[in-house]
């Protein structure tokens, strides 16, 4: 099996992580783990002013920041996994690589905001699920 396991470094993506090392045997023996941050893009009008090499620094810092949590519960439970660093609109970046890695499961994290609230600002599980085929775990 092989599972996508978006993390922004949250609280509610720690608590996916967790999920998955407590019911990773379940997924099976040859089970396939990649971990994946899509940071935002820097604002073009930004942007414009950053030399490429700097951009690229700074996403990268910003997906270390962000999957430093996760690496270190992924690694003190002994789980190898795969990473993917990207840039651009989260839902999309994760239902492309879902496709591209042909995953059998995208495992995810929730904040629970709510219907209205996910309604006026957006939920990435949302748009993830109005985007992809491959079935996806919320963990709340």
């Amino acid at each position: 099996m092989r599972i996508l396991l978006p993390v922004d470094g949250s609280p509610c993506s720690t608590r996916a992580v967790r999920y998955v090392v407590k019911h990773f045997q379940s997924f099976g023996k040859h089970a396939r783990l990649t971990l994946v941050h899509v940071d935002s893009p820097m604002l073009e009008r930004v942007s414009k002013y950053v030399g490429p090499e700097d951009l690229a620094r700074f996403h990268e810092k910003n997906a270390v920041a962000a999957m430093s949590g996760a690496r270190r519960v992924l690694e003190k439970a002994r789980i190898t996994f795969w990473e993917r660093q990207l840039v651009g609109d989260a839902a999309a970046s994760i239902a492309r690589t879902a496709k591209e890695e042909r995953s059998d499961l995208i495992v995810m994290g929730s904040h629970g905001r709510g219907a209205l609230s996910a309604l006026l600002l957006g939920s990435v599980v949302s748009k993830t699920l109005a985007l992809t085929r491959v079935p996806v775990l919320v963990v709340r």
